[in-house]
């Protein structure tokens, strides 16, 4: 709920907002909005807020703030303006809305309010300044903006690079053209379906993200869903695969049959015993899925029954 001075109320206390820098050249920026009044935002020096890379339009967006009502007003931008994934003309703005200006994700936080517009702007030049090859590549945190909704963005944008997404353990990269995705992997490994790949990228909730230049290249199959067709199966796929909770081991567990098997193999159904002959084949359950035809929650399904049953046991 909004206050008279364009600050967010939370249990009667009124805390100012300002827009953060989650991606991009001035990642790490924070820029304070007024209690009243414009902000207007481009590449042109002579403004409140100056963004200096291609993407951004000399007089690119404006900002308004007025009796507690924050709006967003694109100033008729060449590469345009974006809000929660979607192109706008004018639209309000309310706290974690993400915003999408060039090559800068930035997203309406509650601030502390001790910043100047003055010292905001010297901060973000020189978060600018320490990352000389931020010009190239869109960075951060998928702790702070979600795959999904970064990949809203991307295809509402129509960007086109490798989405390259690393964590502690794994690099998956995805190829966007147009804002389309055209291809995915994990690893390196091409050998696993594009689509299994995007939608294992896809539930992974901790790492960095870089937006790096396209690549030419072929690729050995296509991805060709749409960007909202894929984000639905992949959160169906993610929602199928939370219900199994603590039943499914991690997928880099060892699964293996005991030895001696005391369960009657003409007890299991067609599709056990084809999950059994994947774990014969493959040592982990990520090797199973990736040299499984059917989707990471039907096998997984079926292996947390296996194990039940006792026809497979986990290391």
């Amino acid at each position: 709920m909004g206050s008279e001075r364009g600050e967010l109320v939370i249990e009667g206390l009124a805390l100012p907002l300002a827009l953060r820098f989650i991606s991009g050249k001035y990642q790490g920026g924070e820029f304070p909005l007024p209690e009243a009044g414009e902000i207007v935002i481009g590449r042109s020096s002579e403004l409140d807020m100056v963004l200096v890379e291609d993407m951004v339009s000399r007089r690119h967006a404006k900002i308004s703030v007025h009796n507690g009502d924050i709006y967003l007003e694109d100033l008729g931008s060449t590469n345009g303006s974006f809000v929660n994934g979607e192109k706008i003309t004018r639209t309000k703005l309310a706290e974690g809305d993400r915003i999408l200006i060039g090559t800068s994700i930035i997203k309406v936080v509650a601030s502390d309010g001790t910043s100047s517009v003055q010292d905001a702007q010297a901060k973000m030049d020189a978060a600018a300044s320490a990352r000389p090859s931020a010009a190239k590549t869109m960075t951060g945190s998928i702790a702070e903006v979600a795959l999904p909704d970064l990949l809203q963005l991307f295809s509402a944008s129509k960007k086109t690079g490798v989405l390259q997404i690393t964590t502690m353990t794994d690099v998956g990269s995805i190829y966007l053209e147009d804002g389309r995705v055209r291809f995915a992997v994990v690893n390196g490994d091409e050998s696993v379906p594009p689509e299994k790949a995007f939608y294992r990228i896809l539930v992974w909730d901790k790492g960095t993200f870089d937006l790096l230049p396209k690549v030419e290249r072929e690729f050995p199959k296509e991805i060709h869903s749409s960007i909202e067709g894929l984000l639905m199966e992949g959160m169906r796929q993610l929602d199928e695969i939370r219900r199994l909770g603590d039943a499914l081991p991690p997928l880099q567990s060892r699964i293996m049959i005991p030895m001696p098997l005391d369960k009657p193999l003409r007890d299991a159904s067609p599709e056990e015993l084809d999950v059994i002959q994947l774990a014969l084949n493959h040592e982990t359950l990520v090797d199973m899925m990736n040299h499984s035809g059917k989707p990471d929650p039907d096998v997984a399904e079926v292996v947390v029954a296996l194990l039940e049953k006792g026809y497979l046991v986990a290391d």
